[in-house]
């Protein structure tokens, strides 16, 4: 079977006196029958390619889903007089959401079976579940299309009946405010960004709910929230670079909105409340790593905050939880994570202790003030998920739950991780790489390993566990995540130095730390493979342009690889809260620098390695005709007989298919893929 050719319509794109040519501009046509075609033809024609290994597909899938425990349940927590839960029953894809008055001997109480609203349902995603104060009522949200825009309805639990008032177009929040009579919750505008804040009024017809606020600027998105001392409700404005922060008493939902400080350029902070106190954490005054200050809740603006936690160089603060005898603090340093206990009275800290290479340790969920335990969660490389409970008072810990890893095929002890660090090309910086393999696996040139990596947003990509991965080091690869800049792992300098005009650093320390694990004998350009996805797919597809013979086999997920052509159109998702990430190529020096590494605009006539694209049709974080242009693209000019394979799934969106199971089906293609062409490679 020949691979499809896309047809050729130029479209030529001026900006600041450059032209470009894009020949597969059309392909945006969602509603286009010839548009629908070619993803149905490239989507056939990955399945011939892939034909060989459909039993394959199947074994990984069978041991993949014979890891998790069918009728797995979350850890009760107690809220409000009642015990919630979420759990899974056997032989079905979604969650049930249930709860136990007082005691979790007593009957369970249904709120919600996703199962049901799945039904004759491609798709399907529960946003959120938000029960009332008095506990009558739930307010939950539902996509069934994948675009991440969620219907709010609400169910009587007295009654079990659903309530006539359904409001279409939200974000999927529900915040209730203490009259049990009116909610908060969020609209998007045509480009999908959180823009309005409305309140309902339960009974009313939602086409009148009053408008509490527009956010106005297109570089902004809002979110509303309450406090956990359940006194105050938030709305927060938040750009990249830049929050806003109001507040009513949430038992009065006709109060002004006052403002907690006015947004300021390169003012980040987020609110807490504790008694008559707002706790902040902030970057005011060069805080690069984050300080938190405190300040009456009568007097909230920034001449008023008084230093609680101070700014450290050392490291990042990346979270706070207040209880009535200690504050936590989740911290940064070199990377790895750490949770500080602080006594409110005496001021005195103590760290929990780690002993893993690499891993990751997070607070957990605490909705109770007057506690002295603290729940954090702990996983590592090696080490599957557990919930613990801690006793800041007493200091022990008690592990409440463990994630379960079925199958018969797993053994902790049989797992080596750790860390290492590559020197970069410009010889000062030295980038942070997370390892994990079987104790059998040897390393040598022939040693398979999956690098991955993402990159942005000073999002980090943390070591975790993950029992999909076990098929992969169980067949004798490494797996490796490179700590790139544009994360956060070494500080918040680390993402600073990762994006706008430095963004070519994250493709930088990619492309290095692949060298370094070939130089340290871990693998082989022959048996090296690389994986990211939405901006980890932008970072595939700019080191694909930059070192195409560095590897075996790419795979892109959801790839931003159109990056000029997206940040110069505004009507498309995220484009304008996107300008202080990447630069608004309105401006020139933006516009150069961009085009100089954008996937699409800098692919050439030259071998390129085995590719695997993935995409979602209803995606809306980063729409389907970018990895359909560049495959497009990609098939008109390279030089090279390698697999090149673009996958679309027809219904659903950014996070791939829902259910718990079905997406296992995609992890089974793409480790399906590296492993055919391990075994081609072997086989020559």
């Amino acid at each position: 079977m020949n691979a499809p050719k896309a047809k050729k319509i130029d479209k030529i794109l001026e900006m600041h006196g450059d032209r470009r040519v894009d020949p597969y501009f059309w392909l945006n046509e969602r509603d286009n029958p010839e548009v629908i075609s070619y993803l149905e033809a490239e989507n056939q024609y990955c399945d011939a390619q892939m034909e060989d290994t459909e039993e394959l597909q199947q074994q990984l899938f069978d041991e993949m889903k014979a890891r998790y425990k069918e009728d797995d349940e979350s850890l009760p927590y107690f809220f409000n007089k009642y015990w919630y839960l979420v759990r899974f029953e056997v032989g079905k894809e979604y969650p049930i959401f249930g709860r136990k008055l007082n005691s979790l001997e007593n009957p369970e109480e249904l709120l919600l079976d996703v199962n049901q609203l799945a039904e004759n349902q491609s798709y399907m995603e529960v946003g959120s579940v938000a029960v009332s104060p008095d506990n009558r009522l739930m307010a939950y949200s539902a996509d069934n299309v994948g675009r991440r825009i969620y219907t709010l309805q609400f169910k009587n639990l007295e009654t079990g009946e659903m309530l006539g008032d359904a409001i279409p177009n939200t974000t999927g929040k529900a915040v209730w405010a203490n009259d049990n009579q009116h909610v908060f919750y969020i609209r998007k505008d045509e480009s999908l960004r959180a823009f309005q804040v409305y309140r309902h009024r339960l009974g009313d017809d939602p086409a009148n709910d009053l408008l509490v606020f527009h956010e106005e600027d297109e570089t902004f998105d809002v979110n509303v929230f309450k406090t956990k001392s359940l006194e105050y409700i938030f709305i927060a404005s938040s750009s990249t670079v830049s929050d806003e922060v109001r507040y009513i008493p949430a038992e009065d939902v006709h109060a002004d909105w006052h403002i907690i400080h006015p947004r300021t350029e390169d003012l980040e902070y987020s609110v807490e409340h504790y008694k008559d106190e707002f706790y902040i954490i902030t970057n005011a005054d060069d805080a690069t790593n984050f300080k938190i200050v405190k300040t009456k809740v009568a007097t909230p603006g920034k001449a008023h905050w008084e230093e609680v936690i101070p700014h450290r160089e050392d490291t990042l603060l990346e979270g706070f939880e207040i209880f009535s005898d200690y504050l936590v603090l989740e911290e940064r340093t070199e990377g790895l994570l750490q949770i500080k206990i602080i006594e409110n009275e005496t001021g005195k800290a103590h760290y929990l202790e780690f002993s893993d290479p690499t891993y990751t340790a997070y607070i957990g969920l605490n909705l109770e003030f007057n506690t002295q335990k603290l729940r954090f969660g702990y996983t590592s490389l090696t080490r599957p998920h557990a919930t613990i409970e801690y006793d800041m008072q007493a200091r022990t810990s008690t592990v409440l739950k463990q994630q379960e890893v079925l199958g018969g095929d797993f053994k902790q002890e049989n797992y080596v991780s750790e860390r290492i660090w590559a020197p970069s090309r410009d010889k000062k910086t030295l980038i942070p790489i997370s390892l994990v393999y079987h104790r059998d696996t040897e390393k040598s040139a022939e040693t398979p390993l999956l690098l991955y990596g993402y990159g942005s947003y000073g999002h980090t990509v943390d070591a975790s566990f993950s029992n999909v991965r076990l098929s992969l080091l169980n067949r004798g690869f490494v797996y490796a995540i490179a700590h790139i800049r544009g994360g956060e792992y070494l500080g918040r300098e680390w993402y600073e130095d990762g994006k706008m005009l430095r963004k070519k650093n994250t493709f930088y320390d990619f492309i290095d730390a692949a060298k370094h694990l070939i130089a340290e004998n871990y693998t082989s350009a022959a048996h090296l493979y690389a994986m990211g996805g939405s901006a980890g797919g932008l970072l595939m597809g700019a080191v694909v342009n930059m070192e195409p013979q560095l590897f075996n086999g790419i795979i892109a997920q959801v790839p931003f690889v159109d990056v000029v052509t997206t940040m110069l159109d505004e009507t498309i998702p995220l484009t304008t809260g996107e300008y202080d990430e990447w630069g608004n190529p309105k401006n020139r020096k933006y516009y150069d620098y961009m085009k100089s590494y954008s996937p699409y605009d800098n692919v050439e006539a030259k071998d390129y390695p085995n590719m695997l694209i993935t995409t979602g049709f209803h995606d809306s974080q980063v729409q389907y005709w970018e990895p359909a242009k560049w495959t497009a693209k990609l098939r008109e000019l390279k030089t090279d007989d390698h697999l090149l394979l673009f996958k679309t799934d027809m219904s659903s969106g950014h996070g791939g298919a829902s259910g718990r199971f079905e997406s296992l089906k995609e992890d089974a293609l793409e480790y399906a893929f590296i492993l055919k062409l391990e075994q081609n490679h072997h086989g020559k």
